[in-house]
């Protein structure tokens, strides 16, 4: 129902992406959110609204999933950073076990992560955070009803947008912007 929502939302016309979610779930060894897998399938990886970029996939790599994963979980795993994490007290999901993954991030620095735990496949919580990075909120709520909210509920507060007057749209990722480095 939300995933048709975002649709209707930006009157976009769904891709129908082919996915190989068996390969992307089985490197994460967990699944993902179904709703998440419609909207990859549907939009793939780019901007809605000119200012939440949106990760699913993109062959320029800018705006796609797994390459911002392997990417964050690289830094909050380096050695040279001790125990310090970016997305503290949390840490980026590794492979079977809890941590977060970013889906979605904006251009005032709003980052929206699930906090996935490996042993409790099927719950998805959304931890969301803004410029303040000691501030997080979580959401029990599925990312596309998350997402909808923030493009579309003017009283989302801290994170809807429709407040902006920004328009509902979507851009897709491709054109490699930041020239395939991860955001």
């Amino acid at each position: 129902m939300w995933v048709q929502r975002v649709i209707e939302l930006t009157g976009w016309e769904p891709l129908g992406i082919p996915v190989d979610w068996a390969a992307i779930e089985g490197e994460l060894r967990t699944p993902l959110p179904a709703d998440y897998k419609e909207l990859y399938e549907a939009f793939g990886g780019g901007v809605f609204s000119d200012s939440l970029y949106f990760l699913g996939r993109d062959e320029g790599r800018a705006f796609d999933f797994l390459t911002q994963w392997r990417a964050d979980l690289s830094v909050d795993q380096d050695s040279k950073y001790g125990d310090v994490s970016a997305v503290a007290p949390h840490r980026i999901y590794a492979p079977g076990g809890k941590g977060l993954v970013e889906w979605c991030s904006t251009e005032w620095a709003d980052e929206y992560f699930w906090l996935i735990d490996a042993e409790r496949p099927g719950e998805y919580p959304i931890l969301a955070r803004s410029h303040d990075i000691d501030t997080w909120h979580r959401y029990d709520m599925s990312t596309s009803e998350f997402l909808y909210r923030v493009l579309a509920d003017a009283g989302f507060r801290p994170f809807g947008i429709a407040q902006y007057d920004l328009g509902t749209t979507f851009t897709p990722g491709s054109g490699d912007p930041l020239d395939g480095r991860p955001l």
